[in-house]
């Protein structure tokens, strides 16, 4: 019923009453003053889901430009003047940042309709786009593609990526088949607009760990890792990431107390357990809710899934904790088959032991063709969980 009027792109006369035309809008009818209302409610975006049901998050717009500003202001994330391509969903925060991000340095934008592999290739090529953001499982599907050597993608100058964890395989066979392009990684959620670290492509080109990590704090954005109580922990110690700036969300729409118990003192408390090393590099390590205690010991799925992935014969995984009866909970993984590949429980165990310690490995694997994912391109964990629950005893497989 608050529904004033509807906007129409490419909308001439004739329109029915409550639709306008883009173009008259733009001319006079819009009543918004920039200065006046920097600090109202500008969109409401919803958070993935992953872990629970989805959060309407109330962004302003000097949320979103303070984001979009700091990623500019990093000189490695947009080429000015390049061709952008929207890949990922503009519902997904990272792309409309982005979006604003190359319209400040001039950029022309190229859209598709949805996220396909070969799609995304010749679209490429034919307009030789020189910057693309993706997250980690549609990098897998692009450089998996049967056309990927096919096309010429010299254009590409910037791949961006990021939404959430990359494998180090990927990101190691990403380097070697794209030369040309540089790499920048950000970190961040929906609930910071979206940005909080970066990592750039002197990193990216560096074969240290620091390749690894989330890269260190945006320069618009404070980043540190807290205790349950909140208080800063000594650098290498595992926490709560959180961070501080005008990046930061207004609030969760109609959701004060969770609200409340998201930002404190000015930090926003992300969910998310990493650690910071003595330069302020970022490593993420899992969502706190996806961690598994096993046995009474901690066990993050961003480590096991890491070493899966380093088997050529994966093409994916997932890790999670199901019910056990005597550990409380088991280390289980769920595991894509590259196509082509044959790949067996037994080989997954034996290359699994040795290569991490013996609680961390997994006490029960599958198989499946293929891991649910959100429309962000997410691996659905949530659902895993539900579906092994509802499906599989509770003890050790």
């Amino acid at each position: 019923p608050t529904l004033e009027r509807v906007l129409v792109i490419g909308g001439g006369d004739g329109l029915p009453e409550g639709y306008m035309a883009l173009g008259e809008a733009r001319a006079d009818r819009l009543d918004f003053d920039p200065a006046a209302d920097r600090d109202t409610v500008c969109a409401l975006f919803h958070t993935g889901g992953t872990t629970g049901r989805s959060k309407g998050v109330m962004l302003s717009h000097a949320n979103l430009m303070t984001s979009a500003l700091g990623c500019a202001a990093a000189g490695f994330w947009a080429t000015p003047g390049g061709r952008y391509l929207h890949s990922a969903p503009m519902f997904h925060l990272a792309d409309l940042c982005l979006w604003a991000a190359h319209s400040l340095v001039g950029s022309t934008h190229v859209i598709v309709p949805g996220f396909e592999a070969g799609r995304v290739l010749g679209t490429i090529e034919e307009h030789a786009v020189t910057d693309v953001f993706l997250v980690p499982t549609m990098i897998q599907m692009l450089i998996d593609h049967p056309d990927f050597a096919r096309r010429d993608l010299s254009s590409v100058r910037r791949l961006c990526y990021g939404a959430s964890p990359i494998s180090p395989e990927v990101l190691d066979r990403t380097l070697k088949l794209l030369p040309g392009a540089e790499l920048a990684q950000a970190y961040g959620m929906t609930e910071l607009s979206p940005v909080a670290t970066l990592l750039g492509p002197e990193e990216h080109r560096a074969a240290t760990p620091r390749r690894y990590s989330a890269g260190r704090a945006a320069p618009h954005s404070e980043v540190r890792v807290v205790d349950p109580s909140g208080d800063e922990l000594p650098t290498g110690e595992i926490g709560e990431i959180a961070s501080r700036g005008g990046h930061v969300m207004l609030g969760y729409w109609n959701q004060p107390e969770t609200t409340e118990a998201a930002i404190r003192d000015g930090w926003m408390h992300t969910g998310d357990a990493g650690y910071l090393d003595e330069d302020g590099y970022l490593f993420v390590v899992d969502r706190i809710k996806d961690m598994v205690i096993s046995g009474g010991e901690n066990v993050y799925s961003a480590e096991v899934e890491k070493v899966i992935s380093r088997l050529p014969a994966v093409a994916s995984c997932a890790v999670i904790g199901v019910p056990d009866d005597i550990y409380g909970e088991r280390v289980h993984a769920v595991i894509v088959p590259r196509p082509g590949r044959s790949l067996t429980l037994e080989e997954l165990r034996e290359y699994v032991k040795g290569r991490i310690a013996g609680y961390k490995a997994p006490r029960s694997m599958e198989l499946v063709a293929e891991l649910p994912v959100s429309g962000a391109g997410k691996i659905l964990k949530r659902e895993l969980r539900e579906r092994h629950v509802a499906t599989r005893p509770a003890k050790p497989g």
